[in-house]
């Protein structure tokens, strides 16, 4: 299935509505728990899910340390400090467009390193559609961009600092899961990753939050969001993604997500869209079709 037409074509729009509906999550989550809290029950759900399957179909473990470390190396960077930077970062008052602006370099830091890191060629086509998929996003978090004020920002230097420390994390996990992990069964190699991330955030939580959750509907929801759609099906394909193709060309799906998670936002909060936010997603997906080209 994963190698069929039909899911290859289909793939940009679901991993693009799979990662951005986390912005969802954590808008939800923050209502009922810690951030760091929240993940850490998020690791250790996911783990024991994919453990259990992993089992059950009889899934190939990592052999040997190097195997592991790795695992355990790319777990950290793209789980514990990625996620456990970003949701730390905005839960203490880094502005929202701020925080999206900043996640939307990562595409260009990887088209940047790709060349160094794992010799993949950017085309000057492909640099196109990376710059018109970087202003697009600047154009769709203009009206949080707006309400901005540039004095503000310099009392929350260390959440900007931690938001750009995890969004190298993620940048840079990537290539580490390019570079190293280049076989091996994903979803025992996942397993890892989040026993990984459980390990490295459930002190931090401890240390910093009074580890706050309040169990309802809602809660118990967006936890198996969280869970299935976001650990198992948005993590996974992303890596699925990494394994198969070049990291420069995965990294550009992520110019499509400020722009779902605006739609999301109209939809769900009743949050307007404004004619230059449109624009910005068509800008946005210009550049996503001009950086993917092969």
């Amino acid at each position: 299935m994963l190698d069929s037409a039909l899911f290859l074509r289909l793939m940009p729009l679901l991993f693009t509505l799979l990662w951005s509906s986390g912005w969802v999550v954590a808008g939800y989550s923050a209502r009922y728990a810690d951030p760091l809290t929240f993940l850490v029950m998020r690791y250790a759900c996911a783990g024991l899910l994919l453990a259990a399957l992993a089992f059950a179909v009889g899934a190939p473990w990592p052999k040997g340390r190097r195997a592991i470390a790795d695992a355990i190396v790319t777990g950290i960077l793209l789980h514990a400090i990625y996620l456990g930077g970003v949701w730390w970062a905005v839960r203490h008052g880094l502005p929202a467009g701020i925080s999206g602006l900043i996640a939307g370099l990562q595409p260009v830091l990887t088209a940047l390193f790709s060349p160094v890191l794992v010799g993949e060629r950017i085309s000057p086509v492909r640099w196109a559609g990376i710059l018109c998929g970087f202003v697009g996003i600047a154009l769709v978090l203009e009206p949080k961009l707006v309400g901005v004020d540039p004095v503000a920002l310099a009392g929350i230097l260390l959440p900007i600092a931690i938001n750009i420390i995890a969004m190298l994390a993620v940048t840079l996990g990537s290539f580490y899961q390019k570079a190293r992990i280049v076989s091996g069964d994903l979803r025992t190699v996942t397993t890892w990753q989040y026993l990984a991330a459980f390990t490295v955030t459930l002190p931090f939580a401890y240390a910093l939050e009074p580890m706050r959750i309040e169990w309802n509907l809602t809660m118990v929801l967006v936890l198996a969001w969280s869970v299935l759609a976001l650990s198992l099906g948005g993590i996974g394909l992303y890596l699925w993604l990494i394994r198969r193709g070049e990291v420069s060309r995965t990294a550009t799906f992520l110019f499509l997500v400020p722009p779902a998670v605006a739609v999301e936002a109209w939809i769900l909060f009743g949050e307007t869209l404004s004619p230059l936010q449109l624009v910005g997603m068509a800008v946005a997906v210009l550049g996503v079709v001009l950086a993917s080209r092969k």
